[in-house]
């Protein structure tokens, strides 16, 4: 936890796809400071006619490599969240040669009681995690 949910245009091999997978982690343990074992990840990948991604009139133009980054999480501060927009980006860059202007990411904050880990539990609830 958190749970990151990609949106990609498809197209990329399986050896960028675990880079990019390994550089967003890297960023979040070093933002979040949470476990490096804590890794739930999700690809989705969409034909181009599926997906758009407009720059919302920033002027920030946008590539095939555009990566859309849902982050699900209990709640995270201000300055958590601005080291992980800059963080990721940097690792993107650097990783996988996705540039920031490429990267939006939109977080979905929640409570302890929105999840469960497995076996029917709330393990922040039941003191688990």
């Amino acid at each position: 936890m958190p749970l990151l949910k990609f949106h990609l245009y498809k197209g990329r091999s399986p050896e960028e796809l675990g880079l990019l997978l390994d550089a967003a982690h890297e960023a979040m343990v070093l933002s979040f400071e949470v476990p490096t074992g804590d890794r739930y990840q999700v690809v989705s990948e969409h034909e181009p006619s599926h997906m758009q991604a407009l720059d919302t009139g920033l002027g920030i133009p946008r590539t095939a490599n555009f990566v859309l980054l849902e982050v699900v999480t209990r709640p995270r501060g201000r300055e958590a969240k601005v080291a992980f927009y800059q963080n990721l980006c940097s690792a993107l860059e650097s990783k996988c040669g996705v540039i920031s202007s490429d990267v939006m990411v939109s977080f979905t904050e929640n409570g302890d009681e929105d999840w469960s880990f497995g076996q029917g539990r709330a393990q922040f609830l039941t003191g688990e995690l």
